[in-house]
């Protein structure tokens, strides 16, 4: 069965795809299990370009299919802040309570009306051969005044989704991998990838 790598070191997300990419003929592995400890500088200004980058640069170190992606927070209170930034809002190396309180502290004064916002995800997909694909998602919520939840990571404890009246971190994962973001980009992914693998079979 062919390799597909997932180029991340965040075993929250790789967990994630593990669900959402299930059926696959792929072997599915991560950075650290093929041994691969380059770390990829994202100094683009989109989340398509570090997307795109970090596939391209993986997939021509490990000559494996590479599914890569970059998502981030939009508060429209805060002009779209955090964004591509989402990950290092707080410094580089904060965790992720670290981000969620200190975004927290940046809304104190803003009204629940005014807390919409939006994830928004772009997975990219590389081969060795040069194909490269995009896949877009997005997921629309508030920003909760505290953290609920253990189901997630990153700022999935304070997005609020009105439909289920629960923060994403609340929600199980198979409800939370049919409407998140990255769900819904990941929806097109698997489709560009079983055509792949058709493919390699032949």
């Amino acid at each position: 069965m062919p390799k597909l790598l997932l180029a991340t070191t965040n075993q929250g997300k790789a967990r994630e795809y593990r669900h959402l990419l299930k059926g696959l003929p792929f072997e599915l592995v991560t950075l650290l299990e093929e041994g691969i400890d380059m770390v990829v500088d994202e100094k683009n200004t989109s989340l398509e370009e570090n997307a795109q980058l970090k596939a391209t640069s993986y997939t021509s170190l490990s000559h494996l299919i590479t599914l890569a992606d970059d998502s981030g927070l939009e508060v429209d209170a805060l002009s779209g802040e955090p964004g591509i930034r989402s990950a290092r809002f707080a410094g580089d190396s904060a965790s992720d309570k670290d981000k969620v309180q200190h975004l927290l502290g940046r809304l104190r004064e803003v009204p629940w009306e005014k807390r919409t916002a939006r994830f928004r995800c772009v997975i990219a997909i590389a081969t060795p051969e040069g194909r490269m694909e995009l896949c877009h998602g997005e997921c629309h919520g508030l920003i909760a005044f505290e953290a609920k939840g253990d189901n997630g990571f990153g700022y999935d404890p304070i997005f609020y989704l009105t439909e289920f009246d629960r923060t994403m971190a609340e929600l199980p994962l198979e409800i939370k991998n049919q409407t998140s973001h990255r769900g819904r980009a990941a929806q097109k992914a698997h489709q560009i990838l079983e055509q792949l693998a058709e493919k390699v079979k032949t």
